[in-house]
């Protein structure tokens, strides 16, 4: 794992897949059956083609490129440690990523229970939102603008509506109600409406 964390960058294009659906997948249970069995660089190919999807996710779950970029290495860690209990069932991509979205929304919580520990400090400018540089853009592009949502409303945005998650299954990986994580998909997207009006 080490040279190919030096190797590739999340960033990097992915190799594309032979033309058809059937070659395709059965091209990627070979590579997942030899990464079972240790071989190294099948696995690394398997990174190679699922990188760019595993950090997109991640960086707009984050909105830190460096961040990202750590959590994403963590999945794929995690994704060659727990690889053995992968039983083919579905792509190897749609296994991959929810390790990668529960690490992100793990992190944001542990982030949140640091914040909170953190004592007061007595310079309160440094507690305010920067505010707009004069001569600024009116518009906001719309990554820019899902950094400025709150985290929930954020998450909640990014996996139903980038993602394609139902809000049951948010609230199962998120730990909300199903109703809360509507309720954030109505505010994360009238907050985005704001943003990109203003």
């Amino acid at each position: 794992m080490g040279a190919m964390a030096e190797t590739e960058s999340p960033t990097a294009r992915a190799r594309t897949f032979p033309a058809t659906d059937p070659e395709r997948r059965a091209r990627e249970r070979e590579l997942v059956r030899r990464a079972q069995e240790g071989d190294l660089p099948a696995f690394e190919q398997l990174y190679r083609e699922n990188v760019g999807r595993v950090y997109a996710t991640c960086l707009r779950l984050c909105c830190e490129p460096t961040l990202a970029e750590e959590l994403t290495q963590d999945a794929f860690v995690r994704a060659w440690e727990k690889l053995k209990s992968f039983r083919g069932d579905s792509a190897f991509s749609s296994w991959m990523h929810p390790l990668a979205i529960n690490l992100a929304l793990t992190r944001r919580r542990s982030q949140k229970r640091y914040e909170a520990r953190v004592t007061a400090t007595d310079d309160v400018t440094s507690l305010e939102r920067p505010q707009r540089a004069p001569g600024r853009e009116a518009g906001l592009d719309v990554e820019r603008a899902l950094a400025l949502l709150p985290p929930g409303a954020r998450s909640v945005f990014v996996l139903h509506d980038v993602e394609g998650y139902r809000h049951d299954e948010i609230a199962e990986m998120t730990g909300v109600a199903t109703g809360t994580s509507k309720a954030q998909l109505h505010r994360a997207r009238k907050l985005l409406r704001e943003a990109l009006q203003s």
